[in-house]
This record gives C-alpha cells, structure tokens and sequence, in this order.
C-alpha cells in the first residue's frame, strides 16, 4: 500500500470530511438557536419513530446511530429523564431492554423537522442538481 494518498484521494477525503462537519455544525447550530432538539437527538427520536411500534432494542438504536452501546444508554438516560423516551423490558426475553419513543418525544422530533429542513434545503439540496444528489446518494451509500 502506498504510503501517501493522490491528490484525487486527498481532495475527496478532505472535501468530505470538512463539508461532512460545516454542514452538520450549522443545522446543529440552527436547531439550537430555534430551541429546538439537536441532531443527535433528532436522528435517535426519527430511528424510533421510523421502528415498528416506535420501538427498538438498544443495541439495535446504538448499530443505526453514531453511538456506542455505552454511549447510546447514556444518551437514552437522558432523553427517558425528558420523557422523549421510555425504557421497556422485552416480554419474551427480560435481559433484553427496548427504547419507545413516547408521544413527546414524537412531538419534538415533530416541532424540529421545520428547521431541520429547511437547514437540508439551504446548506446542502440548493448547492447541486437533482442529479448529482442522486449520485451523491449512490456513491456515500458505498460507505455504509
């Protein structure tokens, strides 16, 4: 393997990587200026309301997000102390622990979407053709 990386390769990596961060530190900073949730959350809140019965296991929450299985029941500790989510034991297995999206919770992944949006249109959607978000789409999805 080649030690150092082309210019090609330099310049995808680098213009992912601080497009990646400029995007997602403005939506953050807009979500929070509208006293809204923030993208982590939000991203937590929309998994479980996007769950069959707005439910899923934790360790399946923490595999769909950017988080540790530590990181995720921090996180959920503090959402469940807000009432966005409930923690639930599984009926047929009791060391299996659920998290529920409550209807506050719903409620405020609800009341972020207008921001949330509208933060998508202008930092991202409005900067290409519809064909390039597609390809976009395509290539990024590789990296799943």
């Amino acid at each position: 393997m080649n030690a150092s990386l082309s210019e090609v390769e330099k310049k995808a990596w680098v213009s992912y990587l601080l497009s990646s961060a400029r995007i997602t530190r403005d939506v953050d900073r807009r979500l929070h200026e509208a006293g809204v949730v923030d993208l982590t959350i939000y991203d937590i809140l929309l998994r479980l309301e996007e769950a069959p019965d707005r439910r899923m296991k934790m360790t399946d929450l923490a595999d769909a997000s950017v988080f540790s299985k530590s990181g995720i029941t921090r996180l959920v500790d503090r959402l469940e102390k807000d009432g966005l989510i409930e923690r639930q034991s599984c009926p047929a297995d009791r060391r299996r622990v659920h998290a529920w999206l409550t209807e506050k919770g719903l409620e405020e992944r609800k009341r972020a979407w207008p921001v949330y949006r509208a933060a998508i249109y202008e930092l991202f959607t409005t900067q290409m053709a519809e064909s390039e978000l597609a390809s976009l789409g395509d290539i990024l999805e590789k990296l799943i």
